[in-house]
């Protein structure tokens, strides 16, 4: 090729340390990678894996952890198939620490201080971060978890997992920049500054969703009986404080000048409810900010796929609104509220120490999932809400080996016969 004056591509480069990998060559393969650069190539995640999985499945730890640091160099984000590889070769050869850190990854990745506690409560719930925690037996049980969000196997509550300060701080600041581009700048502004004054919101409420749904019929408008009933319901489910809902002061307008409605909108602006977006602004990006902004419940159905591209990636946003969104129904004029549930299915670390991971479910019904719950004998808090922690309503338990150190030994995440448990999903497809 080069005496031809034909220089290799990201996919030819690819293809060579795919190559090179099936024969056991991961140095090759991973020669390839670093001669990227002299072609002004920019090699992507998959040009590293032939090299990377080669030297994890030979057990070549430092050479496997060479190619994660040239991956990390370039600016790449690992995703779980690397992530479980680097684990498990991490647990073979022993490397407690290595271990501890690519759970963390993994937690972060798949959908993952002065005390413990307040490490847990920084980082958004879920994780704390702090190593190790606990001696003795390390004990890998299968069971279920109660609708409250208790594991049956160790009677731990799992948190629910919010993004962290950092992330939310990170995220505002991105919705507000993208708002500015599309909104009149001093309108946006104008609504930051009235937000940081009347900041004591603990839900916010997409008004035009709410009023519009189930409305496409002949007779069919805007229905304040419905957000009414919204905004009444997180009244009574907040302990008495009014949410704030956003709405187009198109729409009140239109809401005022009818005189079956003017006494219910004038009572929602003297509670402090209504916010009315500016003339010529979309209401999506207001009532958006406010919710990240404030740290709050968002009530909508809205499932903001047209922002979730543009905004911090898609499992980051979808960690924010598995804990903020609030869903609704109207059945025969009732309404139904779907509050966040009581914990969030991700890979979890306890303040105690131990570890919940939850498995691929083939069904709906999440009662159902088979969540994997790794403790110490340290951890225990001997309270299992389903019986006795040892073995009740598990479906599966076993007794792992430990060198009673507060690190992983290389048999510390081995089941019986001698194989490292797969707990991920299904490696993501991606194109050529």
């Amino acid at each position: 090729m080069m005496a031809l004056n034909i220089y290799p591509n990201e996919a030819s480069i690819t293809s060579i340390a795919r190559l090179a990998a099936a024969k056991g060559d991961g140095d090759y393969a991973f020669e390839m990678v670093k001669t990227s650069g002299d072609y002004q190539v920019l090699p992507r995640l998959r040009t590293y894996e032939p090299a990377l999985f080669c030297f994890c499945q030979k057990l070549e730890a430092q050479k496997a952890y060479e190619v994660e640091e040239d991956i990390n160099k370039v600016g790449l984000s690992f995703e779980e198939p690397q992530i479980a590889a680097l684990l498990k070769l991490s647990a073979e050869t022993g490397r407690g620490d290595r271990v501890y850190e690519y759970l963390q990854k993994l937690r972060r990745s798949v959908r993952c201080v002065s005390s413990v506690k307040e490490a847990v409560l920084r980082n958004g719930g879920g994780w704390h971060g702090l190593g190790w925690i606990g001696e003795g037996t390390w004990m890998v049980r299968k069971g279920n978890v109660e609708p409250n969000g208790r594991c049956c196997c160790c009677g731990e509550q799992l948190g629910r997992v919010d993004i962290d300060d950092a992330e939310t701080e990170r995220f505002a600041r991105s919705v507000a920049g993208l708002a500015m581009e599309r909104e009149v700048k001093t309108n946006f502004r104008e609504f930051q500054d009235w937000l940081e004054e009347c900041a004591d919101y603990e839900a916010i409420v997409d008004g035009a969703n709410i009023g519009l749904y189930q409305q496409n019929f002949a007779e069919g408008g805007f229905s304040v009986l419905q957000l009414d009933a919204v905004i009444k319901e997180m009244y009574n489910k907040s302990g008495n404080k009014w949410p704030l809902v956003i709405l187009h002061n198109k729409r009140v307008r239109a809401l005022l000048e009818n005189p079956s409605c003017r006494k219910m909108v004038e009572e929602w602006r003297n509670n402090g409810v209504l916010y009315a977006t500016p003339h010529g602004s979309n209401d999506d990006w207001y009532w958006l900010y406010a919710a990240v902004k404030l740290r709050c419940l968002l009530v909508t159905n809205d499932e903001m796929w047209d922002h979730i591209f543009e905004l911090l990636g898609s499992n980051f946003f979808l960690k924010w609104k598995e804990r903020h969104q609030v869903r609704y129904t109207f059945l025969k004029g009732t309404l139904k509220l779907q509050m966040p549930p009581a914990y969030s299915v991700v890979i979890q670390e306890s303040e105690k120490g131990s570890w919940h991971v939850p498995i691929v479910c083939d069904g709906s019904e999440e009662s159902a999932r088979i969540w994997l719950c790794i403790t110490r004998q340290s951890c225990e808090n001997g309270n299992s809400p389903c019986g006795k922690p040892e073995m009740s309503n598990t479906v599966d338990s076993e007794i792992l080996p430990s060198d009673n150190k507060n690190h992983a030994s290389p048999a510390s995440f081995r089941k019986s016969d001698g194989k490292i448990p797969s707990v991920t999903g299904k490696r993501k497809e991606r194109s050529p």
